[in-house]
């Protein structure tokens, strides 16, 4: 059957969709950036392309060091009368902005799959959850406030381009209820036509949200150093990652960073083959493109057939493609385990990643081929502008390979075999820290001695672990996090002070002091 670019969704008619939402926001040919209180037409528009087909999109307009830093000073001074206004005027509007962003979440949701990528599923999926989650906190906010008070300056938020809703606009929503001013950055890599629906729409409702585009060196020092800010909120990358905490050192300034890590699944003494097949096929979705995905296997040796075979059988059945592709005009859109990667350069890089460990002498598994996806008849799939990615896999990776301790973020696993426990241990703790791993064991015992000697924050056993949601703390070990953790009430406490003169020790990962129990 030929597939077709489902009718009423093409980018040219979502991006006028926006238009006519947030006229104050887009104009026909350029993003705005919410500074100083309003929409602002200031920086320089950059260029940018969707990573479905290449087509060319608004990218974000990029602001300067004293534009950034004077959209943190007016933040501040907003942040004043936010602080003061009380609980229930707080809740009302946060719950306004809710049920604006609610009668838009499919034109979010289509942002989402344009901007980066996302099949609609987990689109939906994605807006979804940070809705859902911040009515949880609407519900449990006058609790959670208890004896406590907002920081003393906004929080400052620079989030990762993978997941806008579920991630950044839900932390930024909850910050603002617990009564402190947002800035927030928009990702260079994508997302920033959503956020900047989204904070349309909040800035609508009242609420005190900057939106800012711009690189990380330019703009980063403001973001990040001006004295009025309460607190940082960091989702990104190690190497950035340490740049922030590096920067936040001598401000004894609340944080909240969180970084990459080589989450992996360990195989040992284990039969359940069909169920671990139900959570490899899952794990693939959004291409591995989210912090929580396992791209690494550390299996014993002889178990490894068995493994193969249903690792192999997974890969075989994933569907992948362009997410707004259909065969009948009138069908609904296709059941995607992922579309492309972030963006063409990603896709060739790990190409390259796998090319270069094949050359090192390690073995390659599976290499699948874009012919196999679902495509649109003529597209390009791979080269040039083309972002898709097949799955591959590679055995036994040499130790000097350049994902051997760093997550690929696509879909490009690895396979490590050991003999014993040690080399077990060795081989999941690789990446130093991580934010989730799992066992596949038939041997409880066995799954309860090891895993306090995983260097995850959370840990499975014959399960995948995940972020989470509403109740249950996140955080990461090692090198994966640094500052508070958060979910559930420590989110709230993450940005709020305690009982005035109370000397409070936040529940995280800090340098000088062990952690409390961490949940596993």
């Amino acid at each position: 059957m030929t597939l077709r670019l489902k009718p009423g969704l093409s980018w040219d008619e979502t991006y006028a969709r926006c238009l006519a939402v947030a006229p104050e926001a887009f104009t026909a040919d350029r993003l705005l950036n919410l500074v100083r209180g309003d929409w602002h037409a200031v920086g320089t528009p950059g260029e940018h392309s969707t990573p479905l087909d290449g087509t060319a999109i608004p990218g974000p307009a990029r602001i300067g060091i004293e534009e950034a830093a004077a959209a943190v000073d007016f933040a501040v001074l907003e942040h004043g009368a936010w602080s003061r206004t009380p609980l229930d005027e707080r809740r009302s509007r946060v719950g306004a902005a809710l049920a604006s962003l609610g009668e838009h979440r499919d034109l979010l949701a289509l942002l989402l799959v344009w901007e980066i990528g996302k099949p609609w599923r987990s689109a939906e999926a994605d807006v979804a959850r940070a809705l859902d989650g911040v009515h949880w906190y609407l519900e449990n906010v006058e609790r959670q406030l208890e004896g406590r008070s907002p920081l003393p300056g906004p929080v400052s938020n620079i989030a990762s381009w993978n997941y806008p809703m579920s991630v950044q606009v839900h932390a930024e929503l909850v910050q603002l209820l617990a009564g402190n001013a947002v800035i927030a950055k928009t990702p260079s890599q994508g997302g920033f036509h959503c956020l900047t629906l989204a904070h349309a729409l909040m800035r609508r409702a009242g609420l005190p949200v900057t939106l800012l585009s711009g690189t990380g060196a330019q703009i980063a020092e403001p973001l990040i150093r001006s004295p009025g800010l309460g607190a940082l909120a960091f989702v990104g990358g190690r190497a950035n990652g340490r740049l922030a905490a590096t920067s936040l050192a001598d401000l004894g300034r609340r944080h909240v960073l969180e970084q990459e890590g080589l989450n992996t699944w360990g195989v040992w003494d284990f039969s359940d083959w069909p169920t671990l097949a139900g959570h490899l096929r899952k794990g693939f979705e959004y291409a591995k493109q989210r912090c929580t995905a396992y791209p690494r296997y550390v299996v014993q040796r002889r178990l490894f057939p068995a493994f193969l075979e249903t690792y192999l059988a997974v890969l075989a059945a994933l569907r992948f493609g362009h997410p707004l592709a259909v065969g009948d005009p009138d069908a609904p859109l296709p059941e995607l385990d992922f579309g492309p990667v972030i963006h063409a350069a990603k896709a060739a890089e790990l190409v390259r990643h796998f090319d270069d460990a094949v050359a090192a002498r390690a073995v390659p598994l599976y290499r699948g081929s874009t012919a196999d996806g679902h495509f649109l008849p003529g597209q390009e799939q791979s080269g040039g502008a083309a972002a898709y990615l097949a799955p591959a896999c590679l055995l036994d990776p040499p130790p000097n390979w350049a994902l051997h301790q760093a997550e690929p973020f696509g879909p490009l696993d690895s396979v490590v075999l050991v003999d014993t426990e040690p080399e077990l241990l060795a081989a999941m703790n690789a990446g130093n820290g991580s934010l989730v791993a799992s066992i596949a064991t038939d041997d409880p015992a066995f799954a309860a001695r090891i895993a306090p000697d995983l260097m995850a924050f959370k840990v499975g056993v014959n399960k995948p672990r995940s972020r989470g949601d509403r109740e249950e703390v996140f955080g990461g070990l090692g090198a994966s996090w640094k500052g508070a953790f958060v979910g559930g009430d420590l989110l709230v406490q993450a940005v709020t002070h305690g009982p005035e003169g109370a000397q409070e020790k936040l529940y995280g990962n800090f340098p000088g002091y062990s952690l409390y129990p961490t949940p596993r």
